[in-house]
């Protein structure tokens, strides 16, 4: 009887077993336990943060004195609440940059906060970030540069022991580590101990990475590890925050290699990749990766910032976004305002999700399994998905609205555990009773988000055209996100033209140029408009759906440049001068190298007017070069009889790279000469990027 009952209980264990529906089988290469964990970060920070912020420099020579690092107050629990409050989920620390300075007290080298005046040398900015990232949840990451610019025996065998020693107490002392960052930067000149020359190395074979990779794996089995080729994570081949609208997680890994000619590959992947490889897009808020005071106005505004989240976590790649600690120790308030000015937009953007305990349906199911449903797509949860059945590789899923929903945003994700399958997809809008096509796009992967123009949809429909295999969608969400109000950029050209651009299309402009506060009633902007005399250009964007906008842009003109003219230059191409007088601060003129100072540009007015100053922008580049910082500004009515208007100095202008206005009596002139008696860096051509003048009492 009890073998009866045994043998009863075995069949329906047995039956149970074969009728349970079987997942799709794995395409490809799959991500690891680790690769998944850190795919669901999406959005953490770098801080670049070293002896380069201290000497004003992005890669350091090595020849640096540890005295020279010196924060006056470094808070790493600030750092941390900043990430934590811009939605970020960890923080990478340049632990050793180039010029091989080591932020902990190392037993490797004497080059670290030990021989450093900060906190006695008793430092240990690791240990204070570490502790500051556990106290607000954060995750807490590493990067230490392969090349070392200071290390006497660089480019010998006993240099690689260091190297690894390093890694070994980075790994050891600090707790847990999610991310381990090595640079592809290797082999150049550098001070080696006080060598002075240049060593070049094998970059595939001088760092044992091998063993390198086995002491990470030892010592934080649950970290990745970057590099341009992984082996856990890649570069996703530009350092400006974007992957390419079709990308692929998996690659041909075993081709790659630190300081690969191929780089842009990694921007897109390779569909019959071999290796699971997903791509982490590193950029920084400021056009520098260090901290320069001259960059203050530079930081991404934040359409630009929106742009970049939207082209890395939306393009199925991570977004590590670099956060330049400046010299006090701190991340800087304008950097701050930004980085939470992201958030909140994000926030609006993703505030309402619309898609969830809709009416969902699908052209095919896996066998018609409850558990592989339409309606896992739009669960929230990510262990469930939609699949449909083997051999099926197209199929459309239709989500149906109980009411018309305005929709501008979709993002999908697929089951990556069973690895990247999708090859070709579309979206549609039912708009008015018709289907209307939206986009039509390649990859997916962990994470796909679209964006559009608005539309009022009472289905959405996307098409899986062709696949790798049988489809795993896990997550299906769609949006209505708010149109983008930030203040209008406010230009005028040379022919004083002026144009406000927006980058919201849907949203009207409205301005004045009486001096008054613009409104939602002020004059609507419908295109360039003429302005020749002086004048206070004020605008505002506005949300025509609810009349929400922005705060105000404010730019003062004074007389435009169409009649100016370049009459001629101390030096240089006059044919290319123009440029310094062109309306545009990005462009620039500069004279020739060697002539030494004083150098100067002379320019033709058109006509006589009463000057009441003048004006000169810096140049704009990232590495800027013959900024005027000592001047003398003459006037002439006749280009023949000068006279000195006013001398001086353009002070801080280096580290404070805007506009500089110089007032002075006013004076009658056609005329004008700018020259330059000193100027910064030792690049003596002198630089000018535009000038104009005042002509307001």
């Amino acid at each position: 009887m009890k073998i009866y009952r045994f043998l009863l209980l075995f069949v329906f264990v047995g039956t149970i077993s074969c009728s349970r529906v079987q997942p799709p089988t794995p395409i490809g290469p799959t991500p690891s336990e680790r690769q998944l964990a850190w795919q669901s970060l999406e959005y953490y920070a770098f801080i670049h943060f070293n002896m380069n912020t201290f000497t004003d420099m992005e890669w350091g020579t090595g020849g640096e004195s540890p005295v020279q690092f010196d924060p006056s107050e470094l808070d790493a629990m600030q750092w941390a609440k900043v990430a934590k409050e811009a939605g970020m989920r960890g923080i990478i620390i340049t632990a050793k940059h180039h010029d091989g300075f080591c932020l902990w007290p190392t037993k490797t080298t004497d080059h670290s906060v030990v021989n450093s005046p900060w906190k006695n040398g008793q430092g240990d900015v690791l240990k204070d970030l570490s502790e500051a990232c556990k106290a607000y949840g954060l995750k807490f990451g590493v990067y230490l540069s392969p090349w070392d610019r200071n290390h006497t025996d660089y480019g010998k065998p006993e240099y690689v022991t260091v190297f690894h020693e390093q890694l070994r107490e980075l790994l050891t002392n600090y707790g847990s580590v999610f991310e381990v960052w090595f640079d592809g930067a290797n082999g150049g000149s550098g001070f080696y101990g006080g060598a002075n020359e240049t060593r070049k190395i094998d970059n595939k074979t001088y760092y044992q990475w091998e063993k390198a990779v086995a002491i990470v794996r030892e010592l934080q089995p649950d970290a990745v590890i970057f590099s341009d080729g992984g082996p856990d994570i890649r570069w996703v081949g530009n350092e400006e925050g974007w992957a390419n609208a079709t990308n692929w997680s998996i690659m041909r890994r075993d081709e790659i290699y630190p300081g690969w000619p191929r780089y842009k590959e990694l921007r897109s992947g390779h569909e019959d990749g071999t290796h699971w490889l997903p791509a982490e897009a590193d950029v920084s808020i400021r056009p520098g990766w260090y901290y320069h005071p001259r960059e203050d106005h530079q930081v991404k505004s934040l359409p630009h910032l929106l742009d970049i989240y939207y082209k890395s976590v939306g393009r199925n790649a991570s977004l590590l976004l670099n956060l330049p600690v400046d010299h006090r120790g701190l991340v800087h308030e304008t950097d701050v305002q930004q980085l939470m000015a992201l958030r909140n937009q994000l926030d609006k953007d993703f505030a309402t999700e619309l898609a969830k305990g809709q009416q969902i349906m699908a052209t095919d199911e896996r066998q018609n399994s409850s558990e592989f449903s339409a309606e896992k797509a739009i669960d929230g949860s990510p262990h469930t998905y939609w699949s449909t059945n083997d051999g099926v590789t197209s199929a459309s899923l239709t989500l149906a609205f109980d009411k018309p929903m305005k929709v501008n945003r979709v993002l999908l994700q697929e089951y990556i555990a069973l690895g990247q399958r999708v090859q070709n997809f579309s979206l549609e809008a039912e708009v008015d009773g018709s289907w209307t096509k939206i986009d039509k796009q390649t990859t997916i992967g962990y994470k796909r988000i679209l964006r559009f123009k608005t539309v009022e949809a009472t289905r959405i429909r996307i098409n899986f055209i062709e696949s790798k295999g049988p489809l795993a969608l896990t997550n299906l969400e769609i949006y209505g996100a708010p149109n983008l109000l930030v203040p209008p950029e406010i230009e005028r050209n040379k022919e004083g033209l002026v144009t406000l651009k927006v980058p919201d299309n849907a949203v009207e402009i409205r301005y004045t140029l009486d001096g008054s506060e613009p409104s939602p009633t002020s004059a609507k902007y419908s295109g360039p408009f003429l302005l020749s005399t002086p004048a206070s250009v004020k605008a505002i964007t506005v949300d025509p759906n609810n009349g929400d906008h922005s705060v105000i842009g404010a730019k003062r003109f004074d007389i435009a440049k169409k009649d100016w003219k370049v009459l001629r230059v101390s030096s240089g191409d006059l044919s290319r001068a123009s440029a310094s007088i062109d309306g545009d601060s990005d462009t620039f003129w500069a004279t020739e190298e060697g002539n030494g100072t004083p150098q100067e540009i002379v320019i033709d007015l058109g006509q006589i007017h009463d000057l009441t100053g003048f004006t000169y922008w810096p140049i704009q580049e990232r590495y800027p070069f013959g900024i005027i910082t000592a001047y003398e500004f003459s006037t002439s009515t006749d280009n023949v009889n000068w006279k000195i208007t006013a001398t001086g100095e353009f002070g801080n202008v280096v580290n404070n790279r805007i506009e500089q206005r110089v007032d002075f009596k006013p004076t009658k002139a056609r005329y004008i000469k700018l020259k330059g008696l000193r100027l910064d860096g030792l690049d003596f051509r002198t630089s000018f990027g535009e000038l104009g003048v005042l002509t307001d009492p």
